[in-house]
């Protein structure tokens, strides 16, 4: 989808139903993902150093923004992963015929923050019931997905996803891929740090904003 539709979309879904994201029940404040998480090791106990945790949860631009705001984080990139077309364009992925969705590679330092506490936050800001779709953009570029790179991060999730359903959190289950992690594709430069760059911007104002608002009041003590 190119940036003018989805601009024109979005518009049209604030004239209709308001704010998209308020709109969905995963940034209602009275749904606590965090209660079901799975207990994390506690981040001075890790050993310090890099590691990478690669997410899909709709547009790229708003889950970018989140986690470049998290404790640990030390880069997000902003691409495409979950298909096999190599070095994908950002039109074509948008097409929906790569197998790809809009993804984030994110940079942590497990001293600092924990690869469940990146998932809490993850369940917290976007609907992970949805499915092949977030908002106001549909296609399977948008799914929900965590694309795992080692055993420990797959059986986290897996668990987590688990107690989400099992607690019956949201009305419907999770609908969030949990598949390997293969390879991750770079957006095109002008996606990267898109909502720091652009915090006027429409899109961003009504469906991403507010996802860092629940990122610094659920998560006071990560936020930066």
């Amino acid at each position: 989808m190119s940036f003018m539709v989805k601009l024109s979309i979005v518009l049209a879904a604030v004239v209709a139903i308001g704010c998209g994201v308020a709109a969905s029940s995963a940034s209602r404040p009275d749904i606590d993902i965090a209660a079901v998480a799975p207990t994390p090791e506690k981040p001075a106990d890790a050993k310090s150093g890099q590691e990478t945790a690669v997410f899909a949860g709709g547009c790229f631009w708003g889950m970018e923004g989140v986690f470049e705001h998290v404790k640990g984080v030390t880069d997000v990139k902003s691409g495409f992963s979950g298909g096999k077309k190599k070095n994908p364009s950002y039109e074509q992925v948008s097409d929906g015929d790569t197998g790809h969705a809009e993804s984030v590679k994110i940079t942590f330092d497990p001293s600092q923050v924990t690869y469940t506490q990146l998932l809490t936050i993850f369940f917290s800001v976007h609907d992970p019931t949805e499915k092949n779709r977030q908002g106001p953009d549909v296609g399977t570029q948008y799914r929900s997905a965590i694309f795992y790179t080692n055993d420990d991060q797959k059986k986290i999730a897996t668990d987590f996803i688990a107690g989400i359903n099992n607690a019956k959190i949201f009305s419907k289950p999770v609908a969030t891929e949990v598949t390997p992690f293969d390879a991750f594709y770079q957006a095109e430069d002008y996606h990267q740090h898109y909502l720091d760059k652009n915090p006027t911007d429409a899109y961003i104002v009504y469906n991403d904003l507010p996802k860092i608002d629940v990122l610094k009041k659920k998560f006071p003590d990560l936020y930066k």
